[in-house]
């Protein structure tokens, strides 16, 4: 009975854990790195076709954005997650390879003309297909028999809509301990969706810990605070850019500025124009505009029972074109544009920003987490000039941070949802964050009692005696050598590298078996060293 970790350890995107129970691996999560480590998403650090199940706690591309890859490298079973993520996988997964695609197109364009080998998208639209073939939804609080050994069921962890902490029962040989994985973990008063719902037992916890090291900004009420930043942007003649996750940020936006279209909150233009410049952004909107059942809060619940629709309102446009994406630069009306990526790493959000940072009269106003390396992450901390497209911009416009509308528990979050644990935990694994972040928290942990640890990249521990199998990798350790930085990733000598791999370990099984077997496979690879030794 081990559990391993493949993801978001000591950094906090691509999640990704595996169990190890009665011969079964159970994989939660695989998902995407984003920002600095984008390198690694062409790998996995195990065989895909020797992963036997998989759950997914929610929708979000640094929980998921990985799963087609996992299909493409062999893995043939089903994924287990909420009705409601499988909905919003169903979007964001295609997505995600229609970005690969573009992404080694214009890749390999510019490859072709310097005489570089081309390079292969990490998956294809095809294999994202393949993946949702693979969905199988359940509700939270359905009791899941995944396998002898082995069961499981989601309760709401109030991040996303359909987000998921991942309760597991594990039985073998005698023994049966329960884990918890907290996917992510949300922040209380979100609009739309429940707040986190609490666990009371478990002997392990795998907890995340984004906003570990500090308290979210203390605001009673978000809608008038953003409001005042829209006054007096729209009044100044700017624009409001609002960089935006497609999925669960944006809806939530839309569900504050129909309150405050309501209220009457911006003065200066109180029907002023919003455009949803995503069309991921607008096939989720549909989503959430749904069948809400069994996901919303009470307060969405009044308003949709009050004939409202949630996240509708006048002068709402969505632009689905790239023509008209582009025709909002051209318009000097005032508006507020909220586009994706959320952490402004691709997608449309860019060229908004090439249009509006230089301009003292826009503002730039950021709702989410931003991740070490990513151009947002460098916008909050204050850079003066950015290379956009090959342009370098001045940056006049305000920055604003909005902390407080974080999808993600703050510190006392965290802490509130862990203390809910009664008695407290076994050990509690300290995942999903910053370096510094994770053992800033891990150290908390430890001064509130707990016994917890941040574990490396491919530790593994045995639950059964609650022991340490293996340290796994520090993260100085996995830092590309200064001579190997700015080299272009193979994807064809990755999966080169993963099969001398696999062929080491099938030799070592083969250890005691026949002489005359053992001669002829060393013939074999000798022959094939031979061949391709250049």
């Amino acid at each position: 009975m081990q559990l391993i970790f493949y993801g978001a350890d000591k950094e906090v995107t691509g999640s990704c854990h595996c169990l190890l129970v009665n011969g079964r691996k159970i994989l939660i999560d695989c998902g995407l790195q984003q920002g600095a480590d984008e390198d690694d998403n062409h790998r996995l650090p195990f065989y895909a076709s020797q992963i036997d199940y998989v759950i997914v706690t929610h929708a979000h591309i640094d929980h998921s954005g990985r799963l087609p890859l996992l299909v493409k490298n062999g893995y043939d079973g089903k994924m287990y997650a909420t009705g409601a993520t499988c909905k919003l996988l169903s979007i964001m997964l295609r997505d995600s390879a229609h970005i690969q695609e573009m992404d080694a197109i214009n890749e390999n364009r510019k490859g072709r003309r310097a005489g570089r080998e081309p390079e292969e998208p990490i998956y294809t639209v095809e294999d994202a297909q393949e993946t949702l073939n693979r969905l199988v939804p359940f509700s939270y609080g359905e009791m899941v028999e995944l396998c002898e050994g082995v069961r499981f069921r989601f309760t709401d962890a109030g991040h996303l809509l359909g987000s998921a902490a991942v309760e597991m029962w594990l039985t073998e040989h005698g023994k049966t301990k329960k884990i918890v994985f907290s996917g992510d973990i949300g922040n209380k008063n979100q609009p739309i969706i429940r707040d986190p719902q609490y666990i009371r037992e478990a002997d392990y916890v795998v907890m995340e810990s984004t906003y570990g090291d500090r308290d979210h900004e203390k605001m009673d009420d978000y809608v008038p605070k953003l409001a005042e930043v829209f006054d007096k942007t729209l009044s100044a003649g700017g624009n409001v850019v609002i960089p935006s996750f497609a999925v669960g940020r944006t809806q939530e936006l839309l569900y504050y500025i129909r309150e405050m279209k309501e209220r009457g909150l911006v003065r200066s233009n109180p029907d002023f124009p919003v455009y949803v410049d995503s069309p991921l952004a607008a096939e989720a909107t549909k989503i959430y505009g749904g069948n809400l059942d069994g996901y919303a809060d009470d307060a969405a619940v009044k308003v949709i029972r009050a004939g409202f629709e949630p996240i509708r309102f006048s002068n709402l446009n969505i632009c689905a074109s790239v023509e008209e994406s582009k025709a909002l630069n051209m318009d000097n009306v005032p508006k507020v544009i909220i586009s994706s990526s959320g952490m402004c790493e691709a997608g449309r959000i860019r060229h908004h920003l090439k249009h509006n940072l230089w301009r003292p009269e826009c503002a730039v106003v950021f709702v989410g987490y931003q991740a070490n390396g990513t151009l947002g992450r460098m916008l909050v901390d204050g850079i003066d000039q950015v290379k956009l497209f090959g342009e370098e911009i001045t940056v006049q416009a305000h920055i604003y941070n909005f902390r407080a509308l974080s999808a993600h528990a703050d510190r006392a979050g965290l802490i509130q949802w862990i203390q809910a644990f009664d008695p407290k935990p076994k050990r509690v694994f300290v995942v999903h964050g910053e370096l510094q972040v994770s053992e800033m928290f891990g150290d908390t942990l430890r001064q509130l009692g707990y016994n917890s640890i941040v574990p490396n990249f491919e530790a593994s521990f045995d639950l059964a005696e609650n022991s340490i199998l293996e340290e796994g990798v520090a993260p100085e350790l996995r830092s590309p050598r200064r001579e190997d930085r700015g080299k272009k990733f193979s994807a064809p000598f990755a999966r080169l590298t993963e099969a001398g791999k696999r062929l080491v370990q099938v030799i070592q099984r083969n250890e005691g078996g026949a002489n005359k077997d053992l001669a002829k496979f060393a013939d074999q690879i000798n022959a094939l060293s031979e061949k391709w030794n250049r």
